[in-house]
């Protein structure tokens, strides 16, 4: 069907009959926030929205889902800044939100249409569009908005039909920030790399117990990534809550969620997203991200409305303060390049001291239950009432490591895999035309090494604790070099530091060099084992000892062949060492 015919038919779909010229509205408006649109409303009304407002929006596809929908985005300015080559040109700061990155979660589709309708309409912010570029991406999650139909989501009240939580490959978009295996995710950080937004909000619904709070607001970085920009993260933050509690919300600045799963005596604690999650993944770029999440239990229409003012606060915010943040994180981006051997932080948690805080709740009950037999909490949403319980918010770090003063060293072998990850964050890296003997180095040797007895979002998760021992390698052509002195640099830590929570490695990218591959028969590990003992006094006298003082390994036969197996030419001294080295000199 020719491209005009097409739009009409799609905009007849979407609108009652005459109502082309009208306001730009929604399903969800014109049910009265009963109802959400398919995925063919998105795609007319950024087309629409783009007739209606040429030199204000553009309208364009940047990914094709597995399933070959188009993955639209609306880019909103009244400065005629439309392309990332005019935003920067000009100096302006960019917004990029998203909705739907888990379909059935879908008030920012709907909110994010109603907001930019007004803002275009003149009707909210005034002037609010010509100082920034909003990117807008209605629905992430394409495919999964298309899985639609009623309960999909249980613990949500509202709209009456929406779309799944997961991918048409079953990957969870808000777990692979970092792995980034979803063609839906590397479309969209090729977005945030051509648009670079100074904030990134990702507006989601939450689960949980049922209480009065209506919406929670967390910014990183604010405890964690560059130091001088968690004061900006901090005013991104109190500015959208302060805005948020004038129209009326009960905002929070923490995830409400119960330390022990249905407990409301257990309390909060606050903490760092890893960056699989996208406002634990922008700090690593040293840029803002936000999540906004309504309370599902508040009804459709409260939902999207909160929604709409956490939109507007945002921009509102950007329009006064964008073009300093702007600065703030090139500043952070130069800072970066500078990180070579200090102490960096790979993961958070809060720190034991806690404070006693009142929360918004119900009446509530904890009885057993006669279907389950387990303990449960039944709220009364008749009668509110105020909650003394704990809070933790002290976020500390639980996890650093020194950045390399070079950078990392990836051997030829494992070089391509590794690539492909590193530009799909435009991680800069040099691939090595000729070998080099005897690179001075560090390796990392696992003391302990765990698989995961289950599969996650398609991978066997690695834990493996060890330590950086100094080796000297051959390096072959083609490895690659990977400089500590980049913009890039807390990213990269967090994709080749080992004990990173979301590093490659962690992720199950490495797996084969931790498992054994050669083995020494029960038979020869006896004749040798022998054979050492009458050769080396020492030996035999330690292994005495450990007989005595070790009652597990006294009575395990494999246990005490191993001892001599690790101790023999024959081991693989390959073993559990993670093949990425760290370099404290340039390999050149």
């Amino acid at each position: 069907m020719p491209r005009r015919p097409l739009l009409i038919a799609l905009l007849a779909l979407a609108f009652p009959a005459g109502a082309v010229d009208a306001p730009l509205t929604t399903v969800s408006e014109r049910s009265g926030f009963m109802r959400t649109g398919r995925y063919d409303e998105v795609i007319a009304l950024c087309d629409a929205f783009a007739a209606r407002y040429p030199r204000a929006i553009r309208c364009e596809t940047f990914g094709t889902t597995p399933e070959g929908r188009p993955m639209k985005v609306l880019v909103a300015s009244t400065s005629g800044a439309l392309t990332p080559d005019a935003a920067r040109e000009r100096g302006l700061p960019v917004t990029l939100m998203q909705g739907g990155i888990h379909a059935g979660e879908i008030d920012g589709k709907d909110a994010g249409f109603l907001a930019l309708r007004e803002l275009l309409e003149g009707r909210v912010a005034r002037k609010a569009l010509d100082r920034q570029v909003f990117v807008f991406v209605p629905v992430f999650n394409v495919d999964g908005h298309e899985r639609f139909k009623a309960w999909n989501r249980p613990n949500q009240r509202g709209p009456e039909e929406m779309g799944w939580r997961v991918t048409a490959q079953n990957l969870n978009l808000n777990r692979d920030y970092m792995k980034a295996d979803a063609p839906e995710m590397q479309a969209m950080l090729a977005l945030i790399e051509r648009w670079n937004p100074t904030v990134y909000v990702d507006l989601h619904v939450t689960d949980g117990a049922k209480f009065q709070h209506d919406v929670s607001i967390q910014v990183e970085p604010v405890n964690s990534g560059d130091g001088p920009l968690r004061a900006a993260g901090r005013d991104l933050r109190q500015g959208t809550i302060d805005r948020l509690a004038r129209a009326g919300a009960m905002p929070l600045p923490y995830y409400p969620s119960f330390v022990v799963g249905d407990d409301p005596t257990s309390g909060f604690e606050d903490g760092v997203a890893t960056p699989r999650f996208s406002h634990g993944y922008m700090p690593l770029r040293n840029r803002m991200g936000m999540l906004v999440e309504t309370h599902s239990w508040r009804p459709y229409a409260h939902r999207v409305r909160t929604t709409r003012n956490a939109v507007l606060a945002v921009i509102e915010q950007m329009a006064s303060n964008g073009a300093r943040w702007q600065q703030l994180e090139a500043q952070a981006d130069e800072r970066a390049t500078r990180l070579a051997g200090e102490s960096i932080a790979l993961d958070y948690k809060a720190s034991d001291a806690s404070r006693i805080v009142d929360f918004k709740g119900y009446a509530y009950t904890r009885t057993p239950s006669a279907v389950s037999g387990a303990l449960m909490t039944r709220y009364d949403e008749t009668k509110p009432q105020v909650w003394k319980i704990p809070l933790r918010d002290i976020v500390v770090p639980a996890i650093t490591a020194v950045a390399p003063k070079a950078g990392y060293l990836v051997p030829a072998a494992w070089a391509a895999r590794v690539a492909a990850k590193l530009d799909i964050h435009h991680v800069r890296y040099e691939r090595l035309a000729a070998p080099i003997a005897n690179v001075d180095g560090q390796s990392w040797h696992a003391t302990k090494i765990g698989f995961a007895g289950d599969s996650f979002e398609g991978h066997q998760r690695l834990d493996a604790d060890g330590q950086w021992v100094a080796e000297h390698r051959d390096v072959p052509a083609g490895s690659l070099f990977v400089p500590i002195a980049q913009p890039r640099a807390r990213l990269l830590m967090g994709l080749l530091e080992p004990r990173a929570p979301d590093a490659l490695v962690a992720w199950g990218f490495f797996n084969p060099a931790f498992e054994r591959k050669e083995y020494m028969e029960d038979y020869v590990a006896e004749e040798e084992a022998e054979k050492m003992l009458a050769a080396d006094p020492l030996l035999r006298a330690g292994f005495e000892q450990r007989v005595r003082e070790d009652a597990e390994f006294a009575k395990s036969p494999q246990a005490r062949l191993e001892f001599f197996y690790r101790r023999h030419r024959a081991w693989d001294d390959r073993y559990g060492v993670y093949p990425v080295m760290r370099l404290d000199r340039d390999p050149h």
